[in-house]
């Protein structure tokens, strides 16, 4: 069945383009309507994003290729770009433009008062369409360029308050630790160039080559762990993790928009859009696997401990996006993309809550907040309803989509299904420190708090009802995500002993959060007094960051001043000692002709005397 509105996939991308080529080319002039220019570009491209959508459901639909577009020729080469619509794309459409837009409202309340507010906006719609592109990539050369789009917009907009040190040097951080990964990435895509037949980059022939096995076993394992290596930079895995909480000194809504559904979801994209190749590689998926059920317990471990409101959200961004990979990892497709989907309106939510309450309170310290439930009513039901997703509390979106993975694991993986468990009641444990923290008690003295504008609360009573009820799409009793998004029968029988289990595990984490930071009746200390050292290990993040300053920051800079010392004294210095060879001679030049007759004489005389000397010592010889 033929798509009718596929075909115009190609503006979805396209009105975001134009709203930030409009906002830079009039810039202040646009100050006072700029954020409507944006919003009205987003809503435009989340309508088409629906409507494909929609299209899709109605049933088999055939992927839709456009590439008729010749963009380089060599030879007999050619490369063609243009666009494509999946399922998988189709509903990565929505999640983006949804997101983006609610973002985009948010952002019109959240900065109201910046100076810069335009430009601000024009990089949220780069930022926006560098990822929509991405997605609709038709071959991994397109996919590349916009991805690396993607990583010039998160230095923009994480260093968007660029006269603040930190943001300056989160914003670098986040790009140089992401080309780390991009260069795993570039060199697979260059062995997938040298090994595809007729190299040929476009995702319909990666996807024969691999079923009709054109490409050698151990070539395909290589290529698969590169591209990995580009996802584990994107997507802030272990161990290219440490750039993701830095981030959040951009902007929140920001924060909301990089870490709910696009930079960070790129990462898992890549992984799901070549999953052919990775299912090729029993090696190359246990990797996976393994590296993502890593991050999950140690993110989440160290989330329990850090006071940043932001920075805890950020830790458990990186802990889920672990949970992804885990369930890439075991060939559990639709539970990794489910789990993609659910998270990018929990963790949207949870973001833009978290900026509600730092626009009220001014400050991020979740231990200088208190007892915002009685003045923030709406922040505090919506966060409330974001926290329970996030910890997996049944009905909400993230219970299902968290008990998709474990279930996964259940048969065949018991190590990870574990470390997924563990992970998980630390997720809850955190969680309910935070929301204890910040709504529950009384209000520290002087603060002073009320509810966000309109703007602001508006999307996140979006969000919530989004948190709430996506998760119904896949459930036990209907599978109808799996069946849609694969498009083979899936038969999801419900696994009552992993639902209970992870439910308990769940409670028994919020539970332990209130006992500390509700009722007090545990000590908060307790940890910190029984075991310092674990808390000093858990809040400095297990020396990472300082571990990496020793090894790789501070060794590379000896080494570059070393070659800086090189240029300067040999390959410089040989340069200066020719230039003042050759200003030497010249200056001898200019004091011999001085157009003075008198000196002349001399040199005249002194050359016959010495010619005299030469000649009478010749013929003594």
């Amino acid at each position: 069945m033929v798509s009718d509105y596929s075909q115009y996939a190609w503006l979805i991308p396209l009105f975001p383009l134009l709203s930030f080529l409009i906002l830079t080319a009039f810039g202040r002039q646009t100050k006072e309507f700029g954020v409507y220019i944006s919003i009205v570009a987003g809503f435009i491209s989340f309508v088409i994003a629906l409507l494909i959508f929609f299209e899709r459901l109605g049933g088999n639909m055939e992927n839709y290729t456009w590439n008729q577009f010749e963009w380089l020729k060599v030879g007999d080469f050619s490369l063609s770009m243009g666009f494509e619509v999946t399922n998988l794309n189709a509903l990565m459409l929505v999640i983006v433009t949804l997101v983006s837009l609610v973002v985009n409202i948010y952002s019109k309340g959240y900065m109201h008062d910046d100076d810069r507010i335009t430009v601000f906006f024009s990089y949220v719609a780069l930022f926006t369409f560098s990822m929509l592109g991405l997605v609709i990539s038709v071959n991994v050369l397109m996919f590349y360029i916009f991805w690396e789009l993607v990583g010039v917009c998160s230095f923009l907009l994480v260093g968007f308050w660029y006269f603040k040190p930190e943001a300056k040097a989160a914003a670098k951080k986040a790009f140089i630790v992401t080309r780390i990964g991009d260069v795993g990435l570039f060199i697979g895509m260059l062995l997938l160039f040298w090994y595809m037949p007729a190299h040929a980059l476009d995702f319909t022939s990666i996807h024969n080559a691999i079923m009709d096995a054109k490409i050698p076993g151990n070539i395909v394992t290589l290529i698969a762990i590169l591209i990995f290596v580009g996802a584990i930079g994107k997507s802030g895995q272990f161990p290219l993790h440490t750039w993701l909480p830095d981030a959040m000194e951009g902007p929140t809504p920001i924060s909301a928009l990089i870490h709910a559904a696009t930079m960070v979801a790129a990462g898992v994209y890549l992984v799901a859009r070549t999953y052919d190749i990775f299912s090729a590689s029993p090696t190359a998926m246990t990797v996976v696997a393994v590296i993502g059920g890593f991050t999950a317990i140690f993110a989440a471990t160290i989330g329990v401990a850090q006071n940043d409101i932001k920075r805890i959200l950020a830790y458990s961004t990186v802990s889920q996006l672990g949970y992804m990979m885990l369930a890439l990892g075991i060939g559990a497709y639709t539970a990794g993309i489910f789990h993609l989907f659910t998270h990018a309106f929990f963790k949207a939510l949870l973001f833009l809550g978290s900026g509600s309450v730092i626009h009220a309170v001014h400050t991020q310290d979740i231990h200088e907040m208190g007892g915002l439930a009685k003045k923030m009513k709406v922040t505090t039901w919506t966060f409330a309803i974001g926290a329970l997703a996030l910890s997996g509390i049944v009905p909400f979106s993230g219970f299902w989509s968290k008990d998709a993975i474990l279930s996964a694991a259940w048969h065949g993986h018991p190590v990870l299904f574990w470390v997924g468990l563990i992970a998980a009641f630390f997720t809850a444990f955190y969680m309910s420190r935070l929301f204890f923290c910040v709504f529950a008690g009384k209000a520290p003295n002087g603060q002073k708090a009320h509810e966000s504008p309109f703007s602001m609360t508006m999307p996140l009573v979006v969000l919530a009802v989004l948190a709430l009820l996506a998760g119904f799409v896949f459930t036990p009793f209907n599978p109808w995500m799996g069946t849609w998004l694969t498009g083979d029968a899936v038969d999801e029988d419900a696994n009552w002993a992993v639902m209970i289990l992870s439910t308990l595990v769940g409670f028994a984490g919020i539970g332990l959060g209130w006992l500390m930071y509700g009722k007090r009746s545990i000590p908060v200390d307790f940890i910190s007094g029984k075991a310092p050292w674990l808390h000093t290990l858990l809040y400095r993040k297990y020396f990472i960051d300082e571990l990496y300053d020793v090894v790789f920051v501070r060794s590379l800079k000896r080494i570059g001043q070393w070659f800086n010392r090189f240029d300067d004294y040999v390959v410089d210095g040989a340069v200066r000692a020719l230039a003042r060879g050759g200003f030497a001679i010249g200056q001898l030049g200019t004091r011999l002709q001085n157009g003075q007759v008198q000196s002349y004489g001399l040199i005249m005389l002194l050359g016959l005397l010495i010619l005299a000397l030469v000649l009478a010592g010749g013929r003594f010889i």
